[in-house]
């Protein structure tokens, strides 16, 4: 039966949706705008593109099938959903006012949790007992490894690169990495899209199947792709400039070269963890991406004093949207 607070449900997740969008454009323009390949409007509009790009091709939703899991259905009601983008949504504009990089994903997911955690709670089951440990501690984990694996591999591909071009002109080298970064831009672009909007995608199907308007386990109804991967392209096309200030100048100072390094590594990482249904996070990975090609460098070209600020900002992003999403729940449970 859809209802008011249903279709209030639906537009919320949209809205974070399109936070998301202008919250991460960052992870997808920044080493291209900083390198000056594109302006940055020609840089949204083109992540715009490749983000939306990926309603075409992705088709099995894994990753939004593992964020429909993370509450156990018993515990979810409209109102956890609710309560959950409410402080996904708040946590996302607060770092994004404040420049800080932090983690789309991570937020929407610390809200979803943190509320059913609520529910369960007030229900008078263990709170732990409302989410899905498997789902949960891997998510934990890849908060740790996605960042590395994007460190690692960028570092390696910049070492391969500069060995393979060791004897190229540095004037017709720079050229041609320019024109590679336009490449390696719109892949990292396409593969936010394929990991983020699916996210969203997720708690829209568990938020028809609360108001028993599709059953568990029945496919997913198309509007809901076709929805997320607009409004997460039309928040790419926003930006999010302050955010594009951090990720492409302050943590290292990037050049054509790392730039095509950073972002190959960036949505090769992307790719897999698609591939492998797991809701990392984009900024986490294509941070860790430029810090290694920072690292090739020398360790002192890396600013680990904004660094570590951004670490932080990952460590605290779960627990506070849980805590907001907590006390929201008792504020709208009722409505």
């Amino acid at each position: 039966m859809v209802t008011t607070l249903l279709v209030f449900v639906v537009a919320l997740a949209l809205i974070f949706d399109y936070t998301n969008g202008f919250h991460d454009a960052a992870n997808s323009i920044a080493t291209i705008v900083s390198t000056k390949v594109l302006t940055p409007f020609q840089a949204v509009l083109m992540a715009a593109i490749f983000n939306f790009a990926a309603y075409f091709f992705i088709k099995d939703h894994k990753v939004a099938n593992t964020v429909a899991k993370i509450v156990h259905e018993e515990f979810i009601t409209l109102h956890v959903i609710l309560a959950g983008l409410i402080a996904a949504i708040t946590w996302n504009l607060t770092t994004w006012w404040f420049g800080i990089p932090s983690s789309s994903s991570h937020t929407l997911i610390g809200g979803f949790a943190g509320a059913g955690i609520t529910n369960a709670i007030l229900l008078g089951a263990h709170g732990f007992s409302a989410v899905n440990a498997h789902y949960i501690l891997t998510i934990i984990a890849y908060i740790v490894l996605a960042p590395f694996i994007g460190l690692f591999m960028a570092y390696f591909i910049t070492i391969l690169i500069l060995h393979l071009c060791k004897r190229a002109k540095p004037v017709s080298a720079e050229r041609w990495f320019k024109r590679l970064q336009l490449v390696s831009a719109a892949a990292l672009s396409f593969a936010h899209g394929t990991n983020d909007a699916q996210k969203v995608m997720g708690i829209l199907y568990v938020a028809l199947v609360a108001s028993k308007i599709i059953n568990s386990g029945a496919p997913m109804p198309e509007w809901i792709p076709l929805a997320c991967y607009s409004a997460i392209s039309l928040g790419t096309m926003s930006g999010g400039w302050k955010i594009v200030k951090t990720m492409g100048s302050k943590i290292t100072k990037i050049t054509p070269l790392e730039g095509v390094a950073a972002e190959t590594a960036g949505a090769i990482t992307l790719f897999i963890t698609e591939r492998l249904a797991i809701p990392v996070s984009t900024t986490h990975t294509i941070t860790g991406s430029i810090i290694g090609v920072g690292l090739t460098k020398r360790v002192s070209a890396v600013r680990w004093g904004v660094t570590i600020n951004l670490v932080w900002a990952w460590i605290i992003t779960i627990p506070m949207s849980a805590l907001i999403a907590g006390l929201v729940f008792m504020l709208v449970r009722h409505w």
